[in-house]
Formats: C-alpha cells, structure tokens, sequence
C-alpha cells in the first residue's frame, strides 16, 4: 500500500512565528502523501480576553461554552488554519484546509457523561474516508483543524491528538499510516525535565516493563495508551517527538517510535 504520514502540530509551535514557518517548511520537503492536523495554541485565549469572554480551564482543558466556542472557530477554523495553508502554498505545496464540517470530514457528538461539563466540545464518531482519500489522491495535502460537527448543526471543538488519530486509523485501510505527534519534547523521556533521556523506541513488552518501573511520568501515558489503540487499528507506527526535528522523525532518526509488536 501507498505510505500515508498523519501528523500532529502542537500548539505551542502555533504560536512561535519562526518555528511555525521552519517545520512547514520541513512538512512541504516531506515526500508523498500527507494530513497535518493542528492544535489552536493560545491566541484563543488572547482574543478571549480581549473580547471579555471568560475563559474556564480545567486540568488544562478549556470549557467551551457557545460564546468560546465561536472564538475557537474563528481562530482554529479561521486564522490559524488558513494561516499554515498559505505558508505551505508558498513552500510550493499544494494544501486544502478543512475543519470537520467541511465534506462532512469529522462527524461527532457532545460529550456526554462525563463528570465535568465542557460545553460544546465533541467526541470523534466517524471519519469521512471517502472524502480524504479523494483529496490526497490528487496529490492535495490535507491541513485539519480541530472543529468538528454533529450532523444537526453544532459545531464542536474536540482534541486535536484525538482527531489526528482517528484519520490515522481511519485511512489504514487504505494506506500503509504513520502517525507523528510532534510538540515541544524529543520523544518519551525517562526524565521528563531531561531531553537527553529519550527512549528510542517502545513495544507492548517494553511498555509494560517502563511503566511497572515508573520510568515514564504520568502525563505521557495517556499519549501512549491512544499510540497503542492506533496501532491495534491498523496504524503501521507511532512515532512521538520534536517538531523542530520533523525530518528526523519520520525517518526513525529521533524521537520514540512506538510499534505493535517487539
């Protein structure tokens, strides 16, 4: 099958101008088919404020209540994503940017159950195969922000680590997916205070052995509980680790790279 990268951006590289404009760079000269899905980094926040629009967090994530909500797709949906369309335009890659309303590419539901109510945020339902496949077949790369929709109307602002791996899985199918989450860390680290302390690579055996010795800190493992679950769906490999060292990463030359099996 035909190599297929989907990969993340964090927001904290959204928010830098120079690393921003370096790594899509980098992305343009990546050969084949490719899925960048983007987080929202902090202008939400300061255009929030600017607005006098209250903003709650919780554990570090964002109530989205309806006035946040029209903020976040103004600038996920909006600035932000056009923003990297029009950089890789000028990289001389040709690139369509899309939220999950659009062809109806992401369909989602409002969380529910959950013991904390974060307003219009969405949980991944179905992927639209079809739509994505027609797209980077004629060679388009696909830029995906972070909005979703519930086929009734709403808009949803869901998690962008998520929406990235259920494109990864979804076109498995159909492609031989890698998937990269690329954000401010060189990989999974034994010592999260320490970038020297990158584990190469980890499988189902070596997984179970860090955790029992508490060699990963705790952040990481629901990062490597969802690389895991991607695996189990058809995704060839994970691989976590810097953006400024993208190149690298997709060719196992940096970062963690998570398989399936030993």
């Amino acid at each position: 099958m035909e190599q297929l990268i989907v990969i993340k951006i964090g927001g904290n590289i959204i928010d830098d101008e120079a690393k921003l404009s370096s790594f899509l760079k980098t992305f343009a000269s990546v050969e084949g088919k490719k899925v960048l899905v983007h987080g929202g980094g902090k202008l939400a926040t300061r255009l929030s404020a600017q607005l006098d629009i209250p903003q709650q967090m919780v554990e570090g994530r964002r109530i989205t209540d309806a006035e946040t909500l029209k903020v976040v797709t103004m600038v996920y949906a909006g600035f932000v994503n056009k923003n990297i369309v029009a950089q890789l335009q000028a990289a001389g890659t040709n690139a369509i940017g899309i939220c999950g309303a659009d062809g109806n590419a992401i369909l989602a539901h409002k969380r529910r159950g959950a013991a904390i109510d974060y307003g219009f945020v969405g949980d991944v339902d179905a992927i639209n195969t079809d739509l994505f496949q027609t797209l980077l077949n004629q060679d388009i790369n696909i830029v995906v922000a972070p909005i979703t929709h519930d086929a009734q109307g709403q808009l949803l602002n869901t998690n962008a680590d998520t929406i990235a791996q259920e494109i990864a899985k979804g076109l498995s199918q159909a492609f031989d997916v890698s998937l990269v989450y690329s954000f401010e860390k060189s990989g999974v680290l034994r010592n999260a205070e320490d970038d020297s302390t990158v584990i190469n690579e980890i499988n189902p055996v070596s997984y179970q052995q860090l955790k029992a010795e508490g060699a990963i800190f705790a952040g990481m493992i629901p990062k490597l509980d969802n690389a895991f679950a991607a695996l189990n769906s058809g995704v060839q490999k994970v691989i976590i680790g810097k953006a400024e060292e993208l190149g690298q990463l997709i060719k196992g030359q940096a970062g963690t790279t998570i398989r399936a099996e030993a």
